[in-house]
């Protein structure tokens, strides 16, 4: 009897994965499974071509990588239909992304060498004898695991900054979206053929789990919060660092100050684009109360006009087959526990789709506020002020992003979020920001890509130090004198001693 296909579930056959469309089912690509023998050799391979890779400098590996980018950029349209069949994401949203992507892989290559590269640092006067050196050295082999919602963006901002560093990357992409990850792999091959600098393993997380325990140097993750526990533990066993970026419960806070068109524009575009399927999403929106009424409904006005479906629509399917339920029960039990729809509803659920949805008066003990919905839903909810809705965004384990709309106090405001990342009358844009770090904090994550502390995350810390001048206070050898410590004490007392 044959098993019944559901359209976007990664399938396994024969020693192969098969990815599908999750709004047609039509076949997206066909992998070969590769067991725990067959990543151990693919981290070796990259460990043998690391040598190479790292020996041609900075100058050399940016070279190579804005050919990369050159080539993602002259194919944007051919890897945006990619994206749109596999994952099911409109090929405009694909083709943004993929933008953001392109624009990554430039900033990295271009400013490698100036972050990472050797330089001199200022010497203190108790060791002035001395002079400083710093340096970034590549860890080696990097193991990538990404997400299947932003299957090129999310793996590319690790990738390219291991790459740009020095560090040869294994890319296990996500089994939602393994022919993206390929294809990913694949035109980097055009550009950099003689040695497999950047190869790509597939399967379930048990290859993913393989990839922690493979040897490798260290391991860039993105994903659940969930499997990012897992990923810890098994890269615990050899020590391997990690660097997570987690599940994220995103908050806008819109003060009454703020413009609300504005506001309302940003929310139904950090709330919906991807259908919702965005870590650093808003999922949750705190407005005070003098604006409250208005901005509902002018997020309403926006977010109804919003169209749904397979083929240029503004919102396509749901990826993960599974999550639908997720949504469908967060929606139910923000109705059931008090909520209003106000767009939407349990009705809205109708897979492989969900349309949009504004919930409003949610309870904030409900899992429609406390979970990942991960789905193109809005709760709205009201506060009595700024410090309120700080308060309650705040309240959440996650941190990973989040906005703020309003005039007089909105840095001052997304100052106290407790999260890696803010826009201010925006939402969003700090992902497309190649010059700032991206990461959170708490069930969020930790550690960083993108920007300067994007790169200095691919490389191992290198403090040297060199010997200018005889010591005029020796007291690092057994040559010294009492004479010596007393002049040493004496140089304390006069210098810090006050």
């Amino acid at each position: 009897m044959t098993a019944v296909r559901v359209p976007g579930l990664p399938i396994v056959e024969a020693g192969q994965l098969i990815s599908t469309s999750p709004a047609t089912g039509v076949e997206a690509g066909r992998l070969p499974i590769a067991t725990a023998s067959d990543v151990r050799q693919a981290v070796d391979r990259a460990r043998e071509a690391s040598e190479w890779w790292a020996g041609l400098g900075f100058p050399g590996r940016r070279q190579h990588l804005l050919r990369w980018r050159a080539l993602l950029a002259q194919r944007i349209e051919q890897l945006a239909e990619l994206v749109h069949v596999e994952g099911g994401k409109p090929v405009a949203d694909a083709i943004v992304e993929i933008v953001t992507a392109i624009e990554h892989i430039d900033w990295a290559a271009r400013n490698a060498g100036r972050v990472l590269g050797p330089r001199r640092v200022r010497s203190r006067l108790i060791l002035a004898e001395f002079s400083a050196h710093l340096e970034y050295q590549p860890y080696g082999v990097v193991g990538v695991i990404g997400p299947w919602n932003y299957p090129v963006f999310t793996p590319v901002g690790s990738a390219a900054y291991a790459l740009a560093a020095g560090n040869t990357v294994v890319l296990k992409p996500s089994e939602y979206t393994p022919a993206v990850g390929q294809w990913l792999v694949d035109s980097f091959a055009e550009v950099v053929g003689e040695q497999p600098v950047f190869t790509a393993v597939h399967g379930l997380g048990d290859t993913g789990a393989a990839l922690c325990r493979s040897g490798v140097d260290k391991i860039a993750f993105t994903g659940s919060t969930a499997t990012a526990r897992k990923v810890m533990a098994a890269c615990a066993e050899s020590l391997t660092p990690v660097l997570i970026e987690g599940g994220g419960k995103d908050a806008m806070i819109v003060d009454s100050d703020a413009n609300l068109d504005a506001a309302a524009e940003a929310c139904v575009w950090g709330g919906m684009t991807n259908a919702g399927q965005t870590c650093i999403g808003i999922e949750r929106v705190y407005a005070v109360d003098p604006i409250f009424d208005a901005f509902v409904d002018k997020v309403v006005a926006k977010a109804g006009r919003l169209t749904v479906g397979p083929e240029g629509a503004d919102i396509g399917p749901i990826t993960m087959p599974s999550q639908i339920d997720v949504i469908r029960r967060h929606i139910e039990e923000a109705v059931s526990s008090g909520g209003r729809a106000v767009l939407g509803g349990p009705s809205a659920v109708q897979p492989p789709y969900v349309h949009p949805t504004v919930l409003v008066d949610v309870p904030e003990d409900s899992d429609a506020i406390r979970e990942e919905t991960f789905g193109p839903t809005l709760t709205i909810n009201r506060v009595r002020d700024a410090d309120e809705a700080v308060a309650r965004t705040n309240a959440l384990s996650y941190g990973l992003g989040g906005s703020v709309f309003g005039r007089r106090r909105a840095v001052t405001i997304a100052r106290r979020l407790r999260s890696g990342m803010a826009s201010v009358n925006s939402t969003l844009t700090f992902a497309g920001m190649s010059t700032l770090p991206f990461g959170g904090t708490g069930d969020s994550g930790f550690g960083r890509i993108h920007g300067e502390d994007g790169l200095r995350e691919f490389g191992r810390t290198k403090a040297i130090t060199r010997r200018r001048a005889r010591s005029l206070l020796p007291s690092m050898t057994f040559e010294r004198t009492p004479a010596d410590v007393a002049r040493l004490v004496k140089a304390i007392k006069v210098m810090y001693g006050r």
